[in-house]
């Protein structure tokens, strides 16, 4: 005789499977963002072995890090990814001492014998004063100096250039915009030492010259410094 359709249907015929009697088995646990974030950052953090300035970015991925761990102990069963947090976290540490310690080590050891450490500082003209050479500059003018900076990359005429213009930071550099006349500087490499095209930071140490009048330059305003370099790194 057919089932009287009033008659109540066993739920538990219909029931999902139960795979070892555990709610475990449909339980997510999203990835933490900041553990993800903290290895993010801690691999573009090892930029900073070329460009100091973005140590910076090894110490927001240390955050991040020390974020997820602490979200791990609050959060054990919500959040997942705490071996990538630690790997984050070990890596912005590492490079937040290495880093530094290796460029303290290059500036007390980088100075040629003879040369005057400058910076750009000296040679810029105060803000909101004419773009002339100010007279710490000025005081400068045939002395042996030692100077960092970057190559202006409109100022190479060829892959292996004997002459290029110096400046100070890197937006300048990577951009190819016009600078200030006092933010540039005119090298002139002696020897067999050449220049290529790079975004990376120089050292150069020669004689400068600062000129009272600008000298015209290719493809720029002009310059009213002139070092002529014999060591360029």
């Amino acid at each position: 005789m057919a089932t009287s359709l009033s008659e109540e249907v066993d739920p538990t015929r219909f029931s999902e499977p139960n795979f070892d009697g555990t709610e475990d088995d449909y339980n997510y646990r999203s990835v933490s963002r900041a553990a993800v974030l903290s290895v993010v950052f801690a691999v573009l953090g090892f930029l900073s072995w070329y460009f100091p300035e973005l140590t910076i970015l090894s110490v927001v991925g240390f955050v991040f890090g020390l974020v997820a761990l602490w979200n791990f102990r609050r959060f054990p069963d919500e959040l997942s990814g705490k071996p990538i947090a630690a790997v984050g976290t070990f890596l912005s540490l590492l490079v937040m001492i290495v880093s530094p310690a290796r460029h303290t080590y290059i500036y007390y050891t980088e100075l040629p014998e003879g040369y005057e450490r400058i910076s750009f500082s000296v040679l810029k003209s105060p803000l909101g004063a004419p773009d002339r050479p100010p007279q710490s500059a000025l005081e400068l003018d045939g002395r042996k100096v030692f100077l960092k900076g970057y190559i202006h990359p409109t100022s190479l005429a060829s892959n292996a250039a004997k002459s290029f213009i110096l400046v100070p930071d890197w937006a300048t550099c990577c951009f190819g915009q016009q600078p200030p006349l006092t933010h540039m500087v005119e090298v002139r490499l002696r020897g067999d030492k050449f220049a290529q095209k790079s975004f990376r930071r120089h050292s150069l140490a020669g004689t400068l010259q600062v000129r009272p009048y600008i000298k015209p330059i290719d493809g720029l305003e002009g310059v009213f410094y002139e070092l002529e370099a014999d060591v360029f790194q």
